[in-house]
């Protein structure tokens, strides 16, 4: 029961319980405490207990800012995975336009599920992590509501933006045939994924100075 109550408390309330129960006596004791009982990023737990401490809530004799990371070490980092991903699935997905075709069976059905993420998905995702890299802007106590809201506005935004780029290349000489749309889609979404990586590493290190 004890767990289950655990998974039912927001992330605040977790820190606080742990904190008053286990009584940590390090940042970096807390932050394993916590990972224990939940499968929260480490980031993400940090992120709560800046904010508990900058209420009032949380006090600790040592530093709680994180160390400033390079860009080299942030990009290459366990935070950054969904960067990593992103690209992949869309490096993927325009390969697969281009090499494999409409008549081999059952390998086009790959292309047709690594097209349907690189159309539906992948360039309102990287432009909504571009736009918020931490939160959505609903705030809410439960961070499966957060991926949800992301989920939902990620296909949302990808359902405005193919069509805004097929009406650019339409008055471009190359109109809109299935290579400049695949090209374009594949530089729309890396730019947004490269610019969510940049204000993710900016953030964090204004949250250290």
């Amino acid at each position: 029961m004890g767990r289950k109550n655990q998974r039912n408390l927001s992330t605040p309330d977790l820190i606080l319980q742990t904190v008053k129960k286990e009584r940590p006596k390090t940042v970096r004791e807390l932050i394993s405490l916590l990972r224990t009982r939940s499968n929260l990023p480490e980031d993400n737990i940090m992120d709560h207990i800046l904010e508990l401490q900058n209420r009032g809530k949380l006090t600790f004799q040592e530093n709680l800012k994180p160390p400033t990371a390079s860009p080299k070490a942030y990009i290459l980092s366990s935070q950054t995975y969904w960067f990593w991903i992103t690209t992949a699935l869309v490096i993927a997905a325009a390969t697969s336009v281009f090499t494999i075709p409409e008549d081999a069976f059952p390998l086009v059905y790959s292309r047709y599920l690594l097209g349907s993420l690189f159309v539906l998905f992948l360039p309102g995702y990287s432009f909504i992590k571009a736009l918020f890299p931490r939160k959505v802007p609903i705030p809410t106590r439960s961070e499966e509501l957060d991926n949800i809201e992301r989920i939902a506005l990620s296909i949302g935004m990808s359902l405005a933006l193919v069509p805004i780029t097929g009406l650019l290349l339409n008055y471009t000489p190359w109109g809109i045939r299935v290579t400049p749309v695949t090209l374009s889609l594949l530089a729309l979404t890396l730019a947004f994924a490269i610019a969510a990586v940049i204000r993710e590493f900016s953030l964090q290190n204004n949250r250290t100075q």
